[in-house]
């Protein structure tokens, strides 16, 4: 995921990464510029001297926030926002979950929240900006948003919506059994059969379909050969 790379880039742990440098310019050509680029408004109606331009200003860069900051919900959240143009370039987003005391609670969204690199995203990326300008806070967890019930059923809402290309190529998939449903880490077990039983690709996205369905913490997907 590109969101970890520029996270890790941002806060100084990432690895070695082209630099292109901008051409140097000297100040003198700087102004030379600025005076070609005048603005005149075609629809200003004031009176004004022959020659007389109007100028356009240079938008000021935003304004970074510089810690410590107090342990509060919009401090958190003005931190997030410095971050979020990384997520949201991917397709993802995160939200304030819940603060307890010194433990902040975040919820990834959309595509960063069933992304393999979810965890390296949290620890390195937004737990170490959130640590950096809010010394106050001890850890940062991954909240994870309610979804449905881990049973055989719902499961096989998820495969429905497979089975139909599956069987256009000759194949065929069922659920064999759920393991540690109340455990630390459920496990669904399927069993696929024909030419698509092969290929990772397919296996893959059914696993992705069943973790964004079920959004459950350390929740698997294996296969029975």
């Amino acid at each position: 995921m590109k969101t970890t790379a520029a996270f890790l880039s941002l806060y100084g742990l990432s690895m070695a990464s082209s630099f292109v440098p901008t051409a140097y310019r000297h100040p003198k050509t700087v102004g030379t510029t600025l005076l070609r680029d005048q603005i005149v408004s075609p629809f200003d109606s004031s009176e004004r001297d022959e020659g007389s331009v109007a100028t356009t200003e240079l938008d000021a860069p935003p304004t970074k926030l510089v810690g410590p900051l107090d342990l509060t919900w919009d401090n958190v959240e003005a931190v997030l926002d410095e971050m979020r143009p990384y997520l949201i370039q991917d397709g993802g987003n995160v939200i304030i979950s819940d603060i307890d005391g010194p433990v902040v609670k975040l919820e990834l969204q959309g595509a960063c929240g069933t992304c393999p690199s979810s965890t390296q995203t949290m620890k390195m990326g937004l737990e170490r900006g959130l640590r950096e300008k809010i010394p106050e806070i001890q850890e940062v967890i991954q909240a994870m948003p309610e979804g449905p019930e881990l049973t055989s059923e719902q499961v096989d809402v998820v495969l429905d919506g497979v089975r139909p290309f599956l069987q256009v190529a000759g194949g065929s998939i069922n659920m064999d059994r759920i393991d540690g449903v109340d455990g630390l880490q459920p496990t669904i077990w399927l069993k696929m059969e024909g030419s698509s039983a092969s290929l990772n690709s397919v296996k893959l996205e059914i696993a992705q379909r069943l973790l964004r369905h079920f959004m459950v913490a350390g929740l698997q997907v294996q296969w029975i050969v």
